[in-house]
């Protein structure tokens, strides 16, 4: 989970590839009308997101019947996106948080040449971003970590490595 830029697809499918399962991508999930709606530079609201969230529910509890576990790329930014997603999938579910500074993930974003989320929105995210909750027990990371530390760091994390 994470803003924009902050490295969850590369993370994920490092993951997805560790654990021999299913990654979803999150941002495959989103309706033709919210990626618009990005790409014109405006914030989804909730109303956008909830669709979307139970689609990659649905998608997760499907790709965990078949392959016995998942990894997902998604945002996630505020605790009921989380919940959400939790009472969907109904299992074990894991969050990591990648984090870095602004600047940082401004140059990433910048450098991804085809994506339809534009620089603009980062700080509409960053104020949406609700950090995990003591209880919600997810690892937090610095994204500017290799992305192979990342990996083991969250294997160890789930106790997998």
């Amino acid at each position: 989970m994470g803003v924009s830029g902050c490295g969850k697809s590369t993370l994920g499918a490092m993951l997805a590839e560790a654990l021999d399962c299913a990654f979803l991508e999150g941002d495959t999930f989103h309706s033709a009308d919210a990626v618009e709606k990005m790409r014109a530079g405006q914030p989804l609201t909730d109303e956008d997101r909830w669709p979307w969230l139970d689609r990659l529910g649905e998608a997760a509890v499907k790709a965990v019947a078949q392959r016995g576990r998942a990894v997902i790329a998604c945002s996630a930014l505020r605790l009921a996106y989380r919940d959400r997603l939790r009472a969907a999938i109904d299992g074990p579910v894991h969050f990591v948080l990648l984090e870095t500074d602004r600047e940082k993930l401004v140059a990433r974003m910048e450098n991804r040449p085809g994506h339809y989320m534009p620089a603009s929105l980062l700080d509409s995210q960053l104020a949406t971003l609700e950090y995990p909750l003591d209880r919600e027990q997810a690892l937090i990371l610095d994204s500017e970590q290799p992305p192979e530390i990342l990996r083991d760091r969250v294997l160890r994390g789930l106790r997998i490595a």
